[in-house]
């Protein structure tokens, strides 16, 4: 898949969303969850977005990781083909997601009490 040259959308609260077009022309929508800037090169964490409530179902959990290269000029994502750097893209990704999401539940259940000892009568 390629990037659109004027496919990135930002929204100061939102998601920032990248539109990309297939080999056969197809738009695609993507939210960015993540970027990892390397000695590799560097690499998007994309999700798809849906609209189909079964297609979220379906998808829950999927992303995909693209390599961000310089074509022609341009800046455009392509696939990552050596699988042993896409497994090491996997882990660092879902080690990122795993310390991001593990900060917002500490911060929701941050006014429970930490034992029933505290608790007063």
């Amino acid at each position: 898949m390629n990037r659109k040259e004027s496919s990135l959308m930002q929204d100061e609260f939102g998601p920032d969303i990248l539109t990309l077009v297939d080999d056969e022309g197809n738009e695609h929508e993507f939210e960015i969850l993540d970027v990892i800037d390397n000695d590799d090169g560097c690499f998007y964490a994309l999700l798809p977005v849906l609209s189909d409530p079964q297609d979220k179902i379906d998808a829950e959990g999927t992303y995909y990781i693209f390599e961000s290269i310089e074509e022609n000029g341009e800046q455009q994502l392509a696939e990552v083909d050596d699988e042993a750097l896409l497994d090491r893209l996997a882990e660092q990704f879902e080690s990122r997601f795993e310390e991001l999401y593990s900060d917002e539940d500490d911060n929701s259940e941050g006014d429970l009490p930490e034992d029933e000892d505290n608790i007063e009568d």
